[in-house]
């Protein structure tokens, strides 16, 4: 890790520029004496969110201390929760302080910040054995010391013992006290560890956990800073070890067993702190692979497909869609990636991470530059985008930015993408994801290349009560849900899956969401368009209700009726939508009714528009058949700020049986027209296709140009 960190600062702009800037943070935060170790331990940092917003509360690392904490809405919030999630972050925040003064040192060789690293070090070895094994910690939780969970602590040690080590490597030496101090420290963190390890895969038999690859990456750091070589050899192999882990904990498609991209980003980053533990005893474990062929560079490449072409990582499952400590883990494991690998494909990740963390337009910042970073800057380019002149310079290849289409038949995700389109989808029919995973099977993403437009929200703070009411929940999610009820934890499947120079098609299936319920997602890729064909049977008569969440705001419409919802012309009496949530019933704003006040007496067209960054539209038609209904429904926001409301679509039939057809283009408005024998055709740019389902999927034909073109509104 300390290898040039000295070189970059002198020999890059970039280097020099992040040096100045992590020198004035840490002199701010002395001078203001936030550089102080708490005697309490930390909580459980998902309490840190505001129970009216629900957004994450405001953390200040110049605070020395705080028992009142403000929310982005400018709430105060008091209380033993959230004393002790602000605890969490401010000993993550002291133990980045130290790695932090440790790299200022090795490029700058200035004592003091040396001293400083000795001092935080020191102070939590002296201050560990005085926390006790915490007596607040929730019963499923491996319980930690400094903080309620284990986990929580293992992420913790691996800063606080990189920094030891970097020190270290750089010469520095302890005082018999300080060493002392430390050795007392390893014993227990040791310890524990370990113990909690056998806890997790023996006892439990959840040997496959995130955990687990967490605890194997602080024992890495414990044996690495106390020179114990046959300990690691030991850690890496047997039951739970790091290729072990490697095997089962994640699929054979390179994706983290759960599903979830925050939790595949959370063990690639300890996976690689375990690798460079055991660089430094002369083990590889860069190039090690599982046995089903999965690899840290199977993992990089994995991300690399699913990013949209800004290079943002779509929130699968539980996750942030975006948070700055999450950004700079996206940060670290991109630039070992792109060190270590030469993946430039995944630069553009890399960029959008920085610009997460307020780097201009993606440039380099803070200390993962300083310590992971390599060469010259990247230059800054999307997916899609020539990286040519940025390879070359890199020393490395174009290949890799145009991407194709992908399935991920072990996990459960499908990505759709066609060169000529700006639009692409990324679809989910896999397993539920355990405690990680929402009730969302058949859910689409949509993306713009300029923007997200139909985004998977991912999750709040756990500590937030809409976790379990609405962001795991089917409603919330771009799927079908049946009498406002969520499905049932399941798998669908992939039935077929093409490329074709013409198309990509795909046919996606769900049979467990409802008792006696099939349902049945089209997914196909034009270089014009993009037809979203959804078929649901169902065994009851039942409100068959199929959901879009655009965060793009509508910004033309073309209603069959042009007429607006009144309240007294919404699905119940009080003007609300009701869902079946946790065993509750919720009640969503409708703003308006699409068609007039009853079901819609012959097929029409809903048409409206959203306005994209840069000027761009996109178009979406839905055909409306006779008894259907469609609805704008206010909703909460995204995951980021749910207290900032959305409008949904809910396109809803009731009977049992429902088809629901639509489609969606970046270029112009496309005419959706009902055909014979249940067929439809689009015509877009004077060019109609006719589609139609039979017992093999969608049969495309037709794609003739017409001499005038077809009729839209």
């Amino acid at each position: 890790m300390s290898t040039g960190i000295r070189m970059k600062a002198e020999k890059h702009a970039w280097g020099r520029r992040v040096l100045a800037e992590l020198k004035e943070e840490l002199d701010r935060l002395e001078a203001a004496g936030s550089l102080h170790i708490p005697v309490e331990p930390g909580g459980w940092w998902h309490q840190y969110v505001c129970p009216r917003h629900h957004a994450e509360l405001l953390f200040d690392p110049a605070e020395r201390d705080a028992q009142s904490f403000r929310c982005p809405h400018g709430c105060r919030i008091e209380g033993e929760a959230y004393r002790g999630a602000w605890l969490v972050i401010k000993h993550q925040s002291l133990a980045r302080a130290a790695l932090q003064a440790a790299a200022v040192y090795a490029a700058s060789r200035e004592a003091s910040y040396a001293q400083l690293a000795k001092r935080i070090i020191a102070g939590y070895a002296r201050r560990f054995p005085d926390y006790p094994v915490h007596p607040d910690a929730q019963p499923w939780m491996l319980k930690g010391r400094a903080f309620h969970q284990a986990l929580t602590e293992a992420i913790w040690s691996t800063t606080l013992l990189r920094a030891c080590l970097l020190l270290s490597d750089e010469g520095v030496g302890w005082t018999e006290a300080e060493r002392e101090a430390v050795d007392g420290y390893l014993r227990l963190l040791e310890t524990s560890m370990t113990e909690y390890r056998h806890i997790l895969i023996h006892e439990r038999g959840n040997a496959e956990n995130n955990y687990t690859a967490w605890l194997n990456a602080a024992l890495s750091c414990i044996y690495a800073v106390k020179e114990n070589r046959a300990g690691l050899l030991a850690l890496i192999a047997g039951e739970g070890g790091w290729k072990h882990h490697l095997s089962i904990g994640v699929k054979p498609d390179q994706l983290e067993f759960e599903g979830s991209t925050y939790y595949h980003v959370f063990v690639l980053r300890a996976y690689l702190i375990s690798a460079e533990m055991a660089e430094r005893f002369g083990i590889d474990l860069y190039g090690a692979e599982g046995t089903a062929g999965q690899s840290m560079t199977g993992m990089f490449d994995v991300l690399a497909a699913l990013a949209d072409d800004r290079g943002v990582l779509p929130a699968l499952h539980d996750g942030p869609m975006e948070r700055r400590p999450y950004a700079r883990e996206i940060a670290e494991i991109m630039e070992i990636g792109l060190g270590r690998y030469r993946q430039h494909g995944i630069v553009p990740i890399l960029r959008e991470a920085y610009r997460q963390m307020g780097g201009p337009d993606g440039a380099r910042c803070q200390l993962e530059a300083l310590l992971y970073g390599e060469g010259e800057e990247p230059a800054a380019r999307r997916f899609g985008e020539s990286a040519a002149a940025a390879a070359k310079a890199a020393g490395g290849e174009e290949a890799g930015t145009r991407r194709r289409s992908r399935l991920l038949r072990d996990s459960g995700f499908v990505v759709g993408r066609r060169a000529a389109n700006a639009l692409s989808f990324l679809a989910d029919f896999g397993p539920h994801g355990g405690s990680h995973g929402h009730f969302d099977k058949l859910h689409l993403t949509m993306m713009h290349r300029e923007t997200a437009f139909t985004p998977d929200f991912g999750m709040v703070p756990y500590g937030s009560e809409l976790r379990k009411q609405w962001f795991a929940e089917t409603a919330s999610h771009n799927t079908v849900s049946l009498g406002g009820a969520s499905q049932a934890a399941h798998a669908g499947s992939c039935l077929r899956f093409e490329e074709t120079s013409a198309h990509t098609y795909v046919w996606l299936r769900s049979e467990g969401a409802y008792p006696g319920c099939r349902m049945d997602r089209h997914l196909l890729l034009t270089d014009r368009w993009l037809l979203d064909w959804f078929e649901v049977t169902a065994a009851q008569e039942a409100s068959i209700e199929w959901w879009m969440h655009p965060v793009v705001p509508v910004e033309a419409e073309a209603d069959p009726a042009g007429v607006e919802t009144r309240p007294e012309q919404s699905p119940d009496e009080g003007g609300f939508y009701p869902l079946a949530i946790e065993g509750e019933w919720r009640r969503l704003p409708v703003v308006k009714r699409y068609g007039g006040a009853a079901p819609v007496s012959a097929a029409q067209e809903l048409h409206l528009a959203y306005k994209v960054p840069g000027g761009g539209r996109i178009y979406h038609t839905a055909l409306l058949r006779p008894g259907d209904e469609a609805y704008a429904v206010r909703t909460p926001g995204t995951s980021v700020d749910p207290s900032r409301p959305l409008t949904a679509l809910l396109h809803r039939r009731y009977g049992r049986s429902a088809s629901f057809v639509h489609v969606y283009s970046a270029g112009e408005q496309t005419a959706l027209k009902e055909s014979s024998a249940g067929a439809v055709q689009v015509e877009a740019a004077g060019e109609a296709c006719s589609c139609g389902l039979t017992e093999q999927g969608l049969i495309v034909t037709g794609g003739e140009r017409h001499e005038q073109p077809g009729t839209v509104i």
